[in-house]
């Protein structure tokens, strides 16, 4: 009796195995490249792919816009379906990728996620190449063009396009002038001139619309900062005429020089645009913190640096005092 227990326990633990070790065949993470070897500037592609078992969860790892020197251009996924076992999927994203220097290159191991453990890949060697130049010929004259017997029919060929256009539009404008000499005159209305918003109602107005839109909380930080910045770079450009818009930082910093602001006020300013530069340009990546603390600089900048303006009420009532 305890012979055949034995026996029985042998054989469940056997198959036990053998469900484990199929199971585990069926998982697998790999990494491959179209191609090993480039020119400087040539593209190709890096190819992650995982095999696993539709009800258990896997994840992708994080492949960031550049790898050292290597640039991500842009990324596709597909995913195939095992003929034999339906519940067997392989997913493979493909990153198109390029270098701009030449050397070699190491494509480090990344590591999906899974049910049955984490699965690396193998680390991969890119070549980058630069052209080869044949330094034992001589230099040449480059070859002169060659004539061609170009006549006004080859040129209505190559241009009916734009002929046809400027066709259309002189009809178009004869039609509207016809129109114009032929339609019934209206009575004028004078539409009541409404008055001039002021210059930092204006402003605060457009960064109350930045701050409706709520585009750091959905992940799109540079288009925060770059709306951001060009709300008070127009600001600037209005309030204390300079070429803002057009200029970097430090430029706008040696323009305001000799301006009426407050240092604290000059301090919110430099903090806004020097971390709106870094994000747009350095891929910065700001706290939660610090983009309300911009949202409110630009706030209190524009508050503080306002334009007094002048009521026409006001000037009456002076004017009449004078008198």
């Amino acid at each position: 009796m305890n012979r055949y227990i034995k026996y029985t326990l042998a054989m469940l633990v056997t198959l036990a195995g053998f469900y484990q070790t199929g199971r585990a065949q069926n998982f697998g993470a790999k990494a491959t490249l179209d191609k090993n070897t480039i020119l400087i500037g040539e593209q190709t592609q890096l190819n992650l792919s995982v095999r696993f078992h539709t009800q258990d969860n896997v994840t992708f790892p994080k492949v960031p816009d550049s790898i050292g020197k290597i640039q991500v251009v842009k990324v596709k996924a597909d995913t195939i379906s095992d003929k034999s076992d339906l519940s067997i999927k392989t997913i493979t994203r493909h990153y198109t990728i390029t270098a701009f220097d030449s050397g070699q290159y190491v494509i480090p191991s990344y590591v999906f996620k899974s049910a049955v453990g984490d699965l690396p890949t193998e680390t991969l060697t890119l070549d980058v190449k630069t052209v080869a130049v044949d330094t034992t010929k001589g230099f040449y004259d480059i070859k002169q063009p060659l004539a061609v017997h170009y006549t006004f029919w080859d040129w209505l060929h190559d241009n009916w396009k734009m002929v046809l256009g400027i066709w259309l539009g002189l009809m178009a404008i004869a039609g509207a002038i016809y129109y114009l000499l032929k339609r019934p005159k209206k009575e004028v209305v004078v539409e009541e001139v409404k008055p001039d918003i002021p210059l930092h109602i204006q402003a605060l107005q457009k960064l109350e619309e930045i701050k409706s839109k709520q585009l750091w909380q959905h992940d799109q930080v540079k288009q925060y900062y770059i709306e951001l910045s060009d709300v008070v770079r127009e600001y600037l450009e209005k309030r204390y005429t300079i070429q803002a818009l057009e200029q970097t930082s430090e430029e706008i910093f040696a323009s305001l020089r000799n301006m009426d602001i407050a240092s604290e006020d000059r301090n919110l300013l430099r903090q806004l645009l020097v971390l709106s530069d870094m994000v747009k340009f350095a891929k910065e990546k700001p706290a939660a913190h610090e983009n309300e603390k911009s949202m409110d600089n630009a706030v209190t900048f524009i508050k503080d640096t306002q334009p007094h303006y002048v009521k026409p009420a006001d000037v009456n009532v002076k004017g009449d005092e004078a008198k």
